[in-house]
């Protein structure tokens, strides 16, 4: 059937408007992962949960799609509709269902939202489809070019929000700007074929309602979710930024500064020292005529603060994946005045890039390793304590030298920090066991590992070091487990023995996440 001129201009509409609308699709898909991953962490298992919701929603609005057989675009533009409403509310509710209902709400409604617009996504393509083939285009070649702008937008989409939406607008933003969009593929249509639809007055009138409502909270929504998210810290916010890797928050109450990354505690400014000491000063004194140093992790500069107290160390290279971090950590007072401008220091070179790939590309000795990263509760976290990391972590510490990795808690983990233990001695290095009281954090433990054999008894903590918690005989007493978290790992009645982590077998993951269920 031959095409006429109004009709090649609203098939090539239709075909503009199936790329805008995947675009769009993608980005809520990737949205909804972001915000699971963040709100319920594990982002491996919350990314999964989405593709396969999001997926069994679109085959589930695909098969309702036959029962449209009239009014196409009448019903396209509901769709829209829809997800526009659902959609943009969804990071904003999302929030506001966290802080204020009870627990498991805000996974149950997440979940909802991304069936409920997952399922609008799968009947977009189908009715596009059949329209063009309506207007007079050949089914296979509707078909195809349909599906090409949905393919294309879709690549279009994962690249907007990783590079650019999240990290401009953060997630409540993003979600509006791409409902608004939604919003105006509607309307278009809604104009472009005026005179086939049924109803133009009320659908433009609804239209116009949720715009409103849109542009309410794409100026106010992200006030009114930062009062949301205050309701999930215990201290008032006073920083708070939604950067490339991850969310970003300082609190800061009666002189009690803290700093959670992903909603995770990272340190309190009233026992931070406890940690840091015991990280930094056993490692250093070990290590023989240390001048070089290498911090993985660490971006917020209080590690390196206590490593500017040896007057020996030349040069210190700290690699922390986010430069809003380590910029943070340079410009914000809150965060200068704890590390005492370390980050700002001469000696100090600063690397943003993921810690596994600076060993590979580098072939530097360093005389100290500190491996302050955070808690291996995900997939991209795990790589970063397995036997592949740690052997090359071993590669780039110099013969007499020394590292100490921070380990999770011994006692809310125990299996967890005895394999860590575990794996690093599988590298052939010597390792030795701390753990300590932080009030913040609770019991926290490291491991401390060098190329040849040693004795923590025979470490000292030198008298011209200024410290408020560590001295020798502390040191000593940090080497003494209970008998219910020592290695002896009993469960059920039977000894269990622990395996290295490594890539191939991420043990780790789902014993961390196990450890940490009730805590």
């Amino acid at each position: 059937m031959k095409v006429n001129g109004l009709s090649l201009k609203q098939t090539k509409r239709l075909y503009w408007a199936s790329g805008i609308v995947s675009i769009c699709g993608i980005i809520f898909e990737v949205l909804f992962g972001a915000l699971g991953s963040y709100i319920l962490g594990d982002g491996v298992k919350q990314y999964t949960l989405t593709i396969a919701l999001f997926l069994t929603g679109m085959g589930i609005g695909a098969f309702i799609s036959e029962k449209v057989t009239k009014g196409l675009i009448r019903a396209f533009i509901i769709i829209e509709f829809l997800i526009a409403l659902v959609g943009g509310m969804s990071s904003f509710l999302l929030f506001g269902v966290t802080a204020y209902l009870p627990e498991g709400s805000d996974a149950l409604f997440l979940y909802l939202v991304i069936i409920i617009v997952g399922g609008l996504t799968g009947l977009e393509l189908p009715l596009l489809i059949r329209k063009a083939n309506d207007i007079g285009e050949e089914v296979n070649r509707s078909t195809a070019r349909v599906l090409f702008s949905d393919y294309s937008g879709g690549l279009i989409g994962g690249l907007l929000f990783a590079f650019w939406m999240r990290p401009t607008f953060g997630m409540v933003k993003t979600a509006f700007v791409v409902a608004i969009v939604n919003l105006a593929v509607s309307l278009w249509m809604l104009v472009s074929f005026k005179s086939e639809i049924r109803g133009f007055k009320y659908l433009s009138f609804v239209g116009g309602v949720i715009g409103i409502l849109l542009l309410i909270g794409l100026f106010f929504g992200d006030e009114q979710a930062f009062l949301f998210e205050q309701k999930l810290y215990k201290d008032p916010i006073v920083y708070s930024k939604e950067t490339k890797y991850q969310h970003i928050i300082i609190t800061k109450e009666q002189g009690d500064t803290r700093l959670f990354l992903d909603g995770n505690l990272q340190f309190s400014s009233s026992d931070e020292y406890r940690y840091h000491e015991v990280l930094v000063h056993p490692t250093v004194a070990l290590a023989e005529h240390p001048q070089k140093v290498l911090i993985l992790g660490g971006g917020d500069g209080l590690a390196t603060r206590e490593l500017l107290k040896y007057p020996d160390i030349r040069s210190i290279q700290l690699v922390d994946l986010d430069p809003a971090m380590t910029h943070l950590a340079k410009t914000n007072p809150l965060l200068t005045t704890l590390n005492k401008e370390a980050l700002m220091n001469s000696k100090v070179h600063i690397k943003n890039e993921d810690a596994f790939e600076y060993l590979k590309g580098s072939r530097a000795l360093y005389d100290v390793i500190l491996i302050d990263l955070p808690d291996p509760n995900n997939t991209n976290l795990n790589k970063l304590y397995t036997e592949e990391f740690y052997s090359l972590v071993r590669n780039h510490l110099s013969p007499t030298g020394a590292m100490m990795v921070q380990a999770t808690s011994p006692t809310f983990a125990t299996k967890v920090y005895w394999t860590i233990d575990k794996t690093v001695k599988a590298t052939g290095l010597h390792t030795a066991q701390l753990h300590v009281d932080v009030p913040s954090f609770g019991d926290w433990g490291f491991v401390l590992a060098a190329r040849h054999s040693f004795s923590v008894s025979d470490i000292h903590i030198s008298d011209a070091i200024s410290t408020k918690f560590l001295n020798d005989t502390t040191l000593r007493s940090l080497t003494a487990f209970s008998k219910d978290i020592d290695a002896k790992i009993y469960q059920e009645g039977k000894r269990v023995e622990l395996q290295p982590n490594t890539l191939i077998h991420p043990n780790i993951i789902e014993m961390y996440q196990q450890a940490w269920l009730y805590y």
